[in-house]
């Protein structure tokens, strides 16, 4: 799921005191700079030794837009989604150590499929718990979260519209989508900060990341070195540079076979996502990932944390309220507890290190838009395998969905 989405509601909601988006950019990123002030205090920095800083990056502007200080819908979250990400990911992915994440090994890509096959599962499961409380139709509607959490946007309309659900009808599912999406990838911040205890109980082997973080951070020091203002017109000439042109080069391929003919499976967006991450890999073999000495992945982690505050912001529980909205929200919290409970057994099955549980899940379920910020969680070097594995989730979104709804479907119709 594309969590930076905008979420339609049955009703419009109430005014936002401060609805322009200059305005609601200047709150979130005095919303940033407290939290980051307060982290770093002698007395409140004790509270983020517990909760990362990250948590509240995320649930702040989420407080905020449910007490209508800031709106869920503007237009400065579409944009941060649309060109501040792709820019940041380019900044992430141009220092890349591609040997030393091809070193990490299968049990990534195993727990992305966890991952896959716990929403395939869980659906049908979810469903046949909750059939009784919902209408009749209630599977088709489901074809959004499934391709939603198995992927991102571009595969829940997909899966939305060969089902046939219209889009007055998903409106609580959508609801219900951002609600149980938002509140798991909360956890997964907070575990990530404790993530040394749980990979205890994973038993995994952690080396292979501690061995990568420890070259990307190597590197990093090494090429430091004071930025000078070329380096920084330059790292932002770079990071919007691109994330504009594969912007238009996505659109683009979209009027051709047979890209046209996979819209489904990788719409406009994926391909933007897919892009930009070439051309960083590719800058990764070249001069231009000493940037990296000047701030590159420092300005891109600024971008991150402005993506995770727009994330947080688009998010309001008071929607939940309806009576309609709660039996969904039943079943996408059933659902979403399946996911997990999959992606546990799997993990702790193969001894996976908890980093591959949690980016492995936000692969599906977030897509390129969180499953970066979850690994950045664990450390900021680690951004990119994030990224490497959304990519991998757009592709399989699409199918798994349409398995996925089939059983719904005949769960649906069974006495």
């Amino acid at each position: 799921m594309v969590l930076a989405e905008a979420v339609t509601a049955t009703t419009p909601p109430a005014a936002a005191l401060v609805h322009d988006s200059a305005g609601v950019l200047a709150i979130l990123l005095a919303v940033l700079a407290t939290i980051f002030w307060l982290a770093t205090h002698r007395v409140s920095g004790r509270v983020f030794k517990v909760i990362p800083a990250l948590v509240f990056c995320y649930f702040v502007p989420t407080a905020l837009s449910t007490a209508r200080i800031i709106p869920t819908e503007c237009e400065l979250y579409e944009w941060v989604k649309q060109f501040v990400l792709p820019a940041c990911l380019l900044l992430l992915t141009l220092s890349l150590d591609v040997k030393g994440i091809l070193r990490l090994g299968p049990k990534a890509g195993i727990m992305l499929l966890a991952g896959t096959a716990g929403v395939v599962i869980g659906g049908p499961i979810a469903l046949a718990i909750w059939k009784n409380k919902l209408p009749e139709e209630a599977w088709r509607l489901m074809s959004y979260l499934a391709g939603s959490w198995i992927g991102g946007g571009a595969n829940a309309v997909a899966l939305q519209k060969t089902f046939e659900a219209s889009d007055a009808a998903i409106s609580p599912i959508i609801v219900v989508d951002v609600a149980v999406a938002n509140v798991w990838m909360g956890v997964l911040l907070v575990l990530a900060g404790r993530h040394a205890g749980v990979d205890r109980w994973f038993g995994g082997d952690t080396s292979a990341i501690t061995t990568l973080v420890k070259r990307m951070e190597d590197f990093q020091e090494r090429v430091a070195r004071i930025p000078t203002l070329t380096d920084l017109m330059a790292i932002l000439a770079l990071g919007f540079g691109f994330a504009w042109l594969a912007h238009i080069d996505s659109l683009e391929l979209m009027l051709h076979e047979p890209f046209a003919s996979l819209e489904g499976v990788l719409g406009a967006f994926a391909w933007k996502v897919i892009i930009v991450t070439t051309i960083g890999m590719l800058f990764s073999f070249t001069r231009v990932r000493l940037l990296e000495g000047a701030g590159a992945s420092k300005i891109g982690s600024v971008m991150i944390y402005v993506l995770v505050a727009c994330i947080g912001a688009g998010a309001d529980f008071n929607r939940l309220l309806t009576e309609e909205a709660r039996y969904y929200l039943l079943l996408g919290g059933t659902w979403m507890l399946i996911h997990i409970v999959v992606l546990l057994a799997v993990g702790k099955l193969i001894r996976a290190p908890f980093f591959f549980v949690a980016v492995g899940s936000q692969a599906n379920i977030g897509g390129a838009a969180s499953a970066p910020v979850v690994a950045g969680a664990f450390n900021p070097v680690l951004r990119p395998v994030g990224v490497l594995l959304a990519i991998a989730g757009y592709v399989l979104g699409t199918y798994a969905g349409l398995a996925c709804i089939n059983v719904c479907k005949w769960v649906s119709d069974a006495e």
